[in-house]
C-alpha cells in the first residue's frame, strides 16, 4: 500500500481532531480526501507529509512507518500545501532549483527543473519572479516543487481554491496527468473536482471517517445507509400504510399512485411483496438519482 492509516488520533488540548481514523489507499489510486471546514482534512495530510506529529496509531507511507523513519518517508511524498508557500521575490527556475538542492539533487537538478517546466506548462512564464504569476501559474509552481523529488505519492491540500475555470481545467488536467503513475491523495470542496479527477472519494466529518467510496458511480443511487427509490403502484396506496413497513424512513406521494421512498435498506423485494399481498401491481420502481452533494450533504449534516 502507498498510504496505509490505522487508528490514527490526533489532539489539540481537550479537541480531538482525528478519531481513530482508517484507511489505505494502493499504488495508482488518485483519492478525493472530503469533508467540511475542520473535519479533519489538512490535519490528516500534514502528518502524511511529516509535517505534524500523531498521538496514537500507524501512518506508513509506501510501507514506512512515519514516526520511525521520517526523514525515509518525507522521500516518498510530495506535498501541496492548502497555502502555497512560495518565495515570491524569487525566479520561478530559481526557485525550483533552490528547492531541488534541498533534497540534494546534484547536477542533475537542471534537467530535472526543465523537464517539471515543462510537464507543469511553466515554460512561458519561467523567466518571471513567482509575485508575477496569476494565481493558476503559482499553483504550478507549486506542483513543480512537489514532484521534484520524483514522489511515489502526491499530496494536494485544495490545489484549486480561488482558480477561474479555465485554470481550473488547466490544473485539473495536469492532475489527472501525473496520476497516471503516482498516488494521488487531493482535498477539495468542489465535488465536480471528484468528478473529474478521482476514481475513489474518501469523506470525513469531525475527526471520522464516515463513508469509502471505490466506485463513483454508485452514488448517484444510494449510499451505505440510505436508499432512494421512486414506485408507482397501478392502483391508489394508502401513504400510512407504506410508511409502516420494515425499514422505511420516508414516504413522500408525488402523484396519484406514485411515491418517493426513503429506507434503510434496499426495499425492493419487499415493495414487490406489498403489492402481491394487497393485489396491487407495481408498473415502475427505480432507484432515485442522487448528486454527490447531496451524498455529502446527508453524510456530513
Amino acid at each position: 500500500m502507498s498510504i496505509s492509516i490505522s487508528n490514527l488520533t490526533k489532539k489539540y488540548g481537550e479537541q480531538t481532531v482525528l478519531n481513530n481514523v482508517t484507511f489505505e489507499i494502493g499504488e495508482g489510486e488518485v483519492v478525493g480526501f472530503l469533508g467540511p471546514n475542520g473535519a479533519g482534512k489538512t490535519t490528516t495530510m500534514k502528518i502524511l507529509a511529516g509535517a505534524l506529529s500523531y498521538d496514537t496509531g500507524k501512518v506508513k507511507i509506501c510501507g514506512v512507518e512515519v514516526s520511525e523513519n521520517p526523514l525515509k518517508t518525507k522521500s516518498f511524498v510530495g506535498y501541496l500545501p492548502e497555502q502555497n508557500p512560495l518565495y515570491l521575490d524569487m525566479y520561478v527556475k530559481e526557485y525550483l532549483l533552490f528547492v531541488a538542492e534541498t533534497y540534494g539533487l546534484g547536477k542533475e537538478r537542471h534537467e530535472r527543473v526543465n523537464e517539471l517546466i515543462d510537464k507543469v506548462g511553466l515554460r512561458p512564464e519561467f523567466h518571471k519572479k513567482i509575485g508575477q504569476l496569476s494565481k493558476g501559474f503559482r499553483q504550478r509552481v507549486g506542483l513543480a516543487q512537489a514532484l521534484i523529488p520524483n514522489p511515489k505519492v502526491l499530496i494536494l491540500d485544495e490545489p484549486t481554491t480561488g482558480l477561474d475555470p479555465n485554470q481550473l481545467e488547466e490544473i485539473r488536467g495536469l492532475i489527472r496527468e501525473i496520476g497516471k503513475d503516482k498516488t494521488v491523495l487531493l482535498s477539495t470542496h468542489i465535488m465536480q473536482e471528484i468528478k473529474a479527477i478521482c476514481n475513489r472519494v474518501i469523506v470525513i466529518n469531525n475527526g471520522d471517517i464516515v463513508a469509502d467510496y471505490s466506485d463513483l458511480s454508485k452514488i448517484k443511487a444510494f449510499d451505505e445507509n440510505s436508499y432512494h427509490l421512486e414506485v408507482e403502484f397501478i392502483r391508489e396506496v394508502n401513504l400510512e400504510i407504506l410508511e409502516k413497513l420494515e425499514d422505511v424512513t420516508n414516504v413522500k406521494r408525488v402523484a396519484a399512485n406514485s411515491f418517493t421512498i426513503i429506507a434503510s435498506s434496499d426495499i425492493r423485494s419487499l415493495l414487490f411483496d406489498f403489492a402481491v399481498g394487497t393485489k396491487n401491481k407495481i408498473l415502475m420502481i427505480k432507484p432515485i438519482e442522487r448528486s454527490m452533494e447531496e451524498v455529502f450533504k446527508s453524510l456530513t449534516n
